[in-house]
């Protein structure tokens, strides 16, 4: 509840009431200005805030783009083939043969071509039946591609496969074409030298004669293989990415979770301004509601900032509510004051100090940090988890896990348990407890010896593999690395989540080592886009890295 509630007007005349004066003097000094009806000076060059994305989606299809200037890493942006392009202009349907690729990177490729039919050669479906087998998630994405085939096909006559079957069968609505099968021997000429037997040419074989035998009807061949839409290209035959699995086509649009506010925000939003303190977890903290025009393109839980040129106090605040132009925005506990330290550690910046009230704020359940080698995301996660279960006690431990993808040449099996077996993995965590424990100066060497084993006796290492069915009661789960794991993994492990357990997903969508994962298609930009707006949830993007002037310097330069 409103601890006091006041209403800000511009005065008319020189002498202000006593509830404004009340009310500027909880504000800051930019608000004295708003009601005193001074416009602000232009705020410092900070960095600059990214554009807020529109509200999520469709994926809409790519087209050609200008090239990204040359500091961003370029990555592959995925454009459509002339063929689609002029199908689309006319608006005709087309007619997509599926490499078998595809099916088993997406089993529910199937059913994501919209209004569009969807071919499967009989190679295709041969090579299926040699992957099925086995535990890995090729294999899993085989069998389940096969099961899906096998309930589309049954209850049909045979006529059905030849004119081809509903895909909305299943009950995919958005799915309105249908499937088809090679049911009969198509062979076309392809060039003099290919050999006959292979998988890829036998498919671009049917493509062709597709296009021969269905005169004005586009056919595309969709592939996840770059060499084999390279060949198809070559051959004159229309071939395309399958980009439905990217959550954006272009990362430099990913969520921030930062926006700078305006110059004259305080002029435009101050004229009805309210005001009122509350005690939260133990922390006073100051709310205005503001209206006005900026308003509709915040969302909750975004921080937000205004850093005046000249001198004033900068305004640094999270979005707690929003109601049409009407937003209420909360003051932001000061991390980098060393009285407010968490477990010894203050913030370094502005990003880290966004970040801490993040992990620091009870009410938050779920905390993604994206940011390059440096920015201090390990460092931050273990420093609030240390301080929430050793000192405040609202969890019982800590859970670290992250994928584990080596990024050179693999060095074979591990010897111990599942906890030896991970220890290796886990040397950025080693590096990271280190630094905390310096920290502790006070009970000298044997007391920094008993704090490490009591730290170590509530940190708990744990591998992905045998999360399945596991349900997690107030734990402090850190997610490491979470550039390399797909949707579907980052699924698994959000909903391993119990009640009163915080998630935390750490991860540089630049260093992905998976195969098949992009920047667009990782499941951190997918949880970082999901997650956007919901009010138990927060995201930051971390910019300065922190670690050392060496580090930052080979960020930039290498």
């Amino acid at each position: 509840m409103p601890v006091a509630k006041a209403k800000v007007e511009a005065p008319k005349t020189s002498t202000k009431s006593k509830a404004v004066a009340a009310v500027l003097k909880a504000a800051p000094a930019v608000l004295k200005n708003a009601a005193a009806g001074i416009a602000p000076a232009a705020a410092k060059p900070a960095a600059k805030a990214k554009p807020v994305p529109a509200a999520r989606g469709k994926v809409t299809p790519i087209t050609a783009e200008a090239p990204h200037p040359a500091k961003h890493k370029p990555h592959e942006v995925a454009i459509k083939s002339s063929t689609s392009r002029h199908a689309d202009q006319t608006g005709t349907t087309k007619l997509f043969v599926l490499d078998t690729n595809v099916l088993m990177h997406d089993p529910s490729s199937l059913f994501r071509f919209e209004e569009h039919d969807v071919y499967l050669p009989m190679m295709t479906l041969e090579e299926l039946d040699n992957h099925k087998k086995g535990m890995t998630e090729v294999a899993r994405n085989a069998r389940q591609v096969s099961r899906t085939l096998d309930a589309l096909v049954s209850n049909t006559d045979d006529d059905a496969i030849e004119n081809g079957i509903p895909l909305s069968k299943l009950g995919n609505k958005d799915a309105k074409g249908r499937l088809y099968f090679q049911t009969r021997l198509q062979t076309a000429d392809l060039p003099v030298g290919l050999p006959v037997g292979k998988a890829d040419n036998q498919i671009l074989s049917v493509v062709r004669s597709l296009e021969a035998e269905q005169e004005g009807r586009p056919v595309v061949l969709v592939s996840k293989d770059i060499n084999m839409r390279i060949k198809a290209r070559a051959l004159g035959l229309p071939a395309e990415d399958y980009f439905n699995d990217h959550v954006m086509e272009d990362t430099d649009l990913l969520y921030s979770g930062i926006v700078q506010l305006p110059d004259d925000f305080w002029t435009k939003h101050g004229k009805d301004l309210e005001s009122w303190q509350e005690n939260k977890n133990g922390q006073s903290a100051t709310f205005y509601r503001v209206t006005g025009p900026f308003v509709p393109s915040l969302l909750v839980n975004q921080f937000i900032f205004l850093e005046p040129k000249n001198g004033e106090t900068p305004f640094y605040g999270q979005v707690k509510q929003i109601n049409g132009k009407t937003a209420v925005l909360q003051t932001l506990r000061d991390f980098s004051h060393n009285k407010n330290n968490v477990w010894g550690v203050t913030a370094r910046n502005r990003e880290q100090n966004f970040a801490l009230n993040l992990l620091m704020n009870p009410e938050c359940d779920f905390v993604t940090l994206l940011g390059q080698a440096g920015t201090g995301k390990t460092l931050l996660a273990l420093a609030a988890g240390l301080a929430q279960v050793l000192e405040t006690k609202l969890y019982n431990e800590i859970i670290v896990t992250r994928v584990t993808v080596p990024v050179g040449e693999d060095i074979g099996f591990l010897p111990g348990t599942e906890e030896e077996k991970m220890s290796p993995w886990m040397g950025a965590f080693d590096d990271n407890l280190e630094v905390l424990n310096k920290s502790d100066s006070d009970g000298g060497e044997w007391g920094r010896a008993a704090t490490q084993d009591l730290i170590r006796s509530r940190i708990k290492i744990k591998s992905l593999n045998f999360m399945r069915g596991r349900t997690f009661v107030n734990k402090f789960l850190i997610i490491d690395e979470a550039q390399n794991l797909t949707p579907k993994q980052v699924k698994t492990l959000v909903t391993r989540a119990g009640p009163g357990t915080k998630i935390l997903c750490l991860g540089n969508i630049a260093q992905i080592d998976t195969p098949y994962l992009t920047e667009g298609s990782s499941g951190l930009t997918y949880v970082v886009d999901r997650f956007k707006g919901w009010s138990h949830s927060g995201h930051v993007t971390l910019a300065r890295g922190e670690r050392s002037r060496l580090a930052d310097h080979a960020s930039d330069v290498l």
